[in-house]
């Protein structure tokens, strides 16, 4: 055999479209050109928002805002890069070892990025003999396909649907509940206010501009995070917050920050800001109740009529339960925030109408659930739920959340599940068992301890031993903790498949690798809006998929025709990807029949648009509170829950039935940890990327890179004692793992605390820094990907989220010779 290095900085030479004859610079191939006639604009939708896009010699030339996005994201010079980049999977591809011996392979060299060029046929038919010898050998508990991600924004092509309804019809497999974003949060909420909250309407911007006096937020930064939607993004809540900049200059609004680092929303809006302590926030917000209380600023009334258990929290607050009095004095000995502060916080927010707006990360760490719970109780003892810009929202920062909506039907998607008349080739439904559900983020714990029974939710859960996994539009290289750990367990699997855009980490540590295109280069329609509801957008091909790439409808119709005679068909309903487009077009056209007038498909297309109106302004809570009886919650009482008693008879130690202060298992700032590792380290979701998408983007990703790593965000007196400098590289390291990444020095970072946003592709090398020793245990991450360093935990029995945010470090600046970054170029392709 030769093994040949595929040079992928030398340009994207494909059977497709066109190449990159430098790292970043677009050179049309006339001879591959794309021969249909120039289409001068055509729209698509995003994550990022809404694009016009012209093509010339069959390459994507111009990237332009749609015509009603006034709020544009710089992410849109980085849109082109994700057709064209080093990092794309070319073609199918099978690890070698795996090619050699299959389910008996070495697995200790998954990840060596050793890999053999396959047809489409051979890839397909190494997928089904795996899921064969899955199930037979193990049922269905042997296989994990419900791994999910933030996908592609498209409803044909939903990645996950696609994988999952192709694989439900070779067998059945252990799926999972919640996701990495909000699982602490979305498990907690439903028994204190009813629902998950994280992923609810809330109350429209424009009656919180109207009525609120003070906005509190607390570990939220929607300007950074706004720019991204689940669908595609309209931006239009940028309009609101340059409204609040306006009233926050003219004194009519006051908007207090609570947060350890200057945010890029409290920049923007001039605001004020109370730093607290990392994972303190629980501290901090009963030092507040203690003071309403003891002072009679609660609202009694509102408590006794619309919440449930105040009088059994009461006894924790003022200590009589526990000896510990929850003062201000206390709180601020934990949190950082002067008593007076804490003082001075509560009677402001009880003096005239806030709004408290809670962001997603303080409910990533250890015991994640209690800051969420403490912020309702808060909530509720100011007594404005309900009440236009009052009471508390979680999701002001996600997907324009607070956007009057227009409430039209979206339109459907491609089928997730079977049709009732289709049977799988495997029909099992025996696991043995073991649970055929997990919490999303206990997989890895699943795999290095099959049988284990944990608690979720007031469940059992036995703990599924499994041997394959299948992931598509899903990186759990890049959004699970702790990498170290993650190879061991990659190590114990029998066979690992991919369908993926690009050379990702979950890729390089794949068997099979399937290549799936862009959305750029294939037909779609998106709602415009994933809470606005403002409109259908067409998502239009800008280019044909490079190399052997394929869309998701064309890779998993291919797949159901390998498990037999006329799967195909039964996949697809014997509809091709147009007949799929106008069905569910026409489907939306006619549930919103007498309220919103849609063209035909057609027109629709060429338009490339449908505008469904402005949406009407909505308070949440509001019928909850003006007859609870009538309009309850959705809780276990209806009511508020300040005391669970559901929460309470599960018995956990470490979530009980109120909310309480619990030490962390490592925590900065003189917490358990600290003197070995004395930094947290923060790693909140990116300002140039959602996650790691586009992460992939060459051009754009060297527009905020640091010597090609990614930022380290870090205290100039921390700097200073370290003998750092602005643009040198530093290795940040724990006992779980260690990092490099480009130092960024700023004022917006105290003491004690650094940052590196997740989403960071691992880029692993030899302790040493070989290039090829990236599979074993101890590897340096060439990058920065800072899941190289937390802690994979739950955050307690109820909810078993991640705790990504409860994790100390250690950094350095580097000496000694640089490594090469090894996260964005394609494997080492080996020719039998």
């Amino acid at each position: 055999m030769t093994i040949i290095r595929r040079d992928f900085l030398k340009g994207l030479v494909g059977s497709s479209a066109a190449a990159l004859t430098g790292t970043s610079v677009l050179a049309p191939l006339s001879a591959l050109a794309d021969e249909k006639p120039e289409q001068e604009w055509l729209t698509t939708g995003t994550h990022w928002g809404a694009f016009k896009m012209s093509r010339k010699n069959g390459v994507i030339d111009q990237v332009v805002p749609f015509e009603r996005d006034k709020y544009p994201t710089d992410m849109i010079n980085g849109v082109r890069g994700l057709v064209y980049n080093p990092s794309r999977v070319r073609y199918p591809m099978v690890r070698l070892d795996f090619l050699l011996n299959g389910h008996k392979s070495d697995t200790t060299q998954r990840g060596d990025c050793r890999f053999v060029r396959v047809t489409w046929d051979q890839a397909l038919n190494l997928f089904k003999q795996s899921l064969d010898e899955v199930q037979t050998n193990y049922g269905p508990s042997g296989l994990h396909a419900g791994q999910t991600g933030w996908r592609a924004v498209g409803q044909l092509h939903s990645c996950t649907s696609h994988m999952q309804r192709a694989v439900s019809m070779h067998g059945d497999y252990v799926k999972k509940i919640g996701d990495y974003s909000t699982g602490a949060g979305q498990t907690i909420m439903p028994y204190i206010l009813g629902t998950t909250e994280v992923y609810a309407q809330g109350t429209s911007w424009p009656l919180i501009l109207e009525n609120a006096k003070t906005i509190v937020m607390w570990a939220n930064d929607p300007v950074k995070n706004l720019q991204v939607g689940w669908n595609t993004e309209t931006h239009e809540s940028f309009e609101y917050l340059a409204q609040l900049k306006e009233r926050v200059a003219a004194g009519e609004i006051r908007v207090i920050h609570i947060d350890p680092v200057v945010s890029k929303t409290q920049e923007y809006l001039g605001s004020e800001r109370i730093y607290v302590n990392p994972q303190t926030d629980v501290p901090m917000m009963l030092g507040m109740a203690y003071h309403l209380y003891t002072n009679k600023l609660h609202d009694e009334e509102f408590i006794e009529g619309y919440s449930l258990g105040f009088e059994r929290f009461v006894p924790y607050l003022t200590g009589e339960s526990d000896g510990v009095k929850k003062t201000p004095a206390w709180a601020s000995e934990i949190c950082g925030v002067s008593e007076q502060q804490i003082i001075e916080l509560a009677e402001l927010m009880a003096k005239d109408r806030t709004q408290i707006l809670m962001g997603w990360c303080i409910q990533r760490q250890q015991h994640g659930e209690q800051p969420y719970w403490m912020g309702a109780v808060i909530a509720t003892m100011l007594g404005q739920i309900g009440l236009p810009g009052g009471g508390i929202s979680y999701g002001h920062h996600y997907s324009s959340i607070g956007v009057p909506a227009t409430g039209a039907a979206a339109p459907g998607a491609f089928p997730r599940n079977l049709d009732e008349d289709q049977k799988p080739l495997y029909p099992s439904t025996d696991f043995k068992g073991f649970s055929n559900t997990i919490p999303v983020a206990r997989f890895i714990d699943a795999i290095l301890e099959p049988g284990k029974v944990i608690d979720a939710n007031g469940s059992k859960v036995t703990l599924p031993d499994i041997k394959m996994m299948v992931f598509s539009g899903n990186n759990p290289w890049s959004h699970h903790q702790d990498r170290n750990r993650m190879k061991k367990a990659f190590h114990k699997l029998e066979a690992v498949v991919t369908v993926e855009v690009n050379w990702t980490a979950t890729a390089r540590f794949s068997d099979i690798v399937l290549p799936a295109c862009t959305t750029l280069e294939r037909n779609d329609l998106d709602v415009y809006g994933a809470y606005a509801g403002r409109g259908v957008i067409a998502m239009q091909k800008m280019v044909e998929p490079l190399f052997d790439s394929l869309s998701d409808f064309e890779i998993f119709t291919r797949f159901a025709s390998v498990l037999g005679p006329g799967k195909d068909k039964e996949y697809s309903r014997g509809m091709d990807e147009f007949d799929w487009l106008k069905m569910l077009y026409n489907d939306c056209k006619a549930a919103n029949e007498g309220k919103f007038e849609m063209p035909d498909f057609d027109t629709f297309w060429q338009q490339g648009y449908v505008h469904f109106g402005e949406g009407e302004t909505w308070t949440r809570q509001a019928d909850f509170r003006k007859d609870p009886e009538f309009h309850p919650l959705g809780t276990p009482s209806g009511l508020i829950e300040v005391f669970s008693r559901k929460i309470a008879s599960f018995g956990y130690d470490d979530c009980q039935g109120h909310p309480m202060w619990m030490e962390k298992a490592e925590r900065s700032h003189g917490g358990p940890g600290s003197d070995k590792h004395p930094v947290w380290m923060q790693s909140c979701h990116p300002n140039h990327r959602l996650h790691s998408q586009m992460c992939e983007s060459e051009e754009y990703r060297n527009s905020y890179a640091v010597q090609g790593r990614e930022p380290c965000y870090i205290n100039p007196d921390d700097a200073k004692q370290r003998g750092i400098k602005p643009g040198d590289v530093v290795r940040v390291f724990n006992d779980r793992g260690q990092l490099l990444a480009g130092a960024v020095v700023s004022d917006n970072f105290p003491p004690g605390v650094l940052r590196i946003e997740e989403g960071a592709w691992y880029g692993p090398v030899g302790k040493d820094g070989r290039k090829e020793g990236g599979s074993e245990i101890g590897a340096l991450c060439s990058y920065g990907d800072p899941n190289t360093l937390t802690m994979d935990i739950g955050s307690s029995k109820l909810a078993q989220a991640c705790s990504a945010y409860t994790c100390n470090v250690q950094f350095e600046k580097f000496k000694g010779k640089l490594p090469e970054v090894a996260s964005f170029s394609g494997p080492v392709e080996i020719k039998i």
